[in-house]
């Protein structure tokens, strides 16, 4: 039966329509024409153009300026559970591809890029982490769930647990509430910790799926470090914005002289050195807690000597109406790391907010490396890791952007 038939019907304008036809998978409320009566939230619902022509079928959501999130634009699709068993199918093969033996700890599910509009899985070896924004997903995340644990199974991951990470703000705008816990089911077990310890770049790190930042590691910078532990090798490093101290792990694990871990939080600051002692790090690493924007200019007064800076802040801007303030924020921790670095230094820095765009990006740090009166080399230029994939046509899957210079 095609899809078309049986959904309430939604008629957009010409805007929405382009928007579509390019890739784009949302319906803003701006782009509705028409507006059925006796809808319910999370429903599905068909999307025509002015001229009757079909264009997707999709979630629904009565309380958020995206309207409507297009899961396929297939007529004949019928969206039975085997619609979200190829879907799944298609994500975990995907990472099996991209990620090869990284597989055991990796974005498995990435919403849109993957076609699941609002969902996020990642997966720490036998555990999932989930986070749901949207609410027609919500309403069917006991069969989604059920299903990856199927398919899962099939590649020999028995997944002993799944935490909902849906402690997030965002929800609000969907009607949905806020909670974090494990999820319950007669198909799953409750492991009996939320602490687990995963593998990454061959350097070991304790995660609080519960507790930690976002699903409670960040995932998407794994080859961005291991980028720098290339370079890092006999060099003195610091570290800023440490957090759990990856940036600065990497370094100290591919050979760094010595390596400083900054961050504001003490708690982050603690992570960082448990970790260290549990690669047996710590010989070559201290850690300071400290404000960068304030350090910055006093290790500049000390005249300080270090051979590379890592910058990697958190999002400085999650709407378009601050990146210019964002900007400035990136732009004096730039100009100030390239004040302290001697000519041949390195500099890795990066913006993980997609609302900071690439172009916006690179105008800033030519401008700061302007300001502090040196040129910079590109080294590389990098960007997520795959298991967090890019759709061309919807730049809100292309968030982070990561540069390798040296400062010339």
């Amino acid at each position: 039966m095609k899809s078309k038939r049986i959904y309430p019907a939604f008629t957009i304008s010409k805007k929405g329509e382009m928007s579509l036809k390019n890739g784009h998978p949302w319906v803003y409320c701006d782009e509705l024409r028409n507006e059925p009566e006796g809808l319910k939230n999370g429903e599905l619902c068909d999307v025509f153009s002015e001229k009757g022509s079909y264009l997707g079928t999709g979630f629904l959501s009565l309380n958020s300026k995206i309207r409507i999130r297009i899961l396929s634009d297939n007529a004949n699709e019928n969206f039975s559970e085997n619609f979200f068993r190829r879907r799944i199918r298609y994500a975990i093969d995907y990472r099996k591809t991209v990620m090869g033996d990284d597989f055991s700890v990796c974005r498995l599910i990435f919403g849109e890029a993957d076609g699941m509009p609002g969902l996020t899985i990642d997966k720490y070896g036998d555990i999932l982490v989930s986070q749901v924004l949207s609410y027609g997903m919500d309403m069917i995340k006991d069969m989604i769930f059920r299903l990856l644990v199927e398919e899962l199974a099939k590649d020999g991951v028995a997944v002993s647990g799944i935490m909902e990470r849906n402690d997030v703000a965002i929800r609000k705008l969907e009607g949905l509430e806020q909670y974090k816990g494990w999820y319950k089911a007669e198909f799953l077990p409750e492991p009996p910790s939320n602490i687990t310890e995963i593998t990454e770049n061959g350097i070991r790190y304790e995660v609080d799926v519960e507790n930690g930042q976002k699903t409670g590691f960040f995932l998407d910078q794994k080859y961005n470090r291991l980028a720098v532990s290339k370079i890092a090798k006999g060099k003195k490093v610091l570290d800023c914005f440490t957090h759990t101290g990856s940036f600065a792990l990497n370094a100290a694990m591919g050979g760094a002289r010595h390596v400083t871990a900054v961050d504001v939080s003490q708690f982050a600051v603690d992570t960082a050195r448990e970790n260290a002692e549990r690669n047996g790090l710590t010989d070559r690493m201290d850690f300071l807690c400290a404000d960068v924007f304030d350090l910055l200019p006093k290790l500049l007064e000390e005249k300080a000597d270090y051979d590379m800076i890592i910058l990697d802040p958190p999002a400085f801007t999650k709407s378009r109406k601050t990146v210019g303030s964002a900007e400035r924020g990136y732009k004096e921790i730039n100009y100030r790391a390239m004040r302290l670095l001697p000519r041949g230094g390195y500099l890795a820095t990066c913006s993980c907010s997609h609302f900071m765009e690439n172009r916006l990006f690179v105008k800033m740090v030519m401008s700061a490396a302007k300001d502090a009166g040196v040129q910079l080399k590109l080294i590389e230029a990098r960007q997520q890791a795959p298991d967090h994939p890019i759709l061309l046509n919807v730049p809100e899957t292309d968030y982070l952007k990561f540069y390798l210079f040296q400062v010339v």
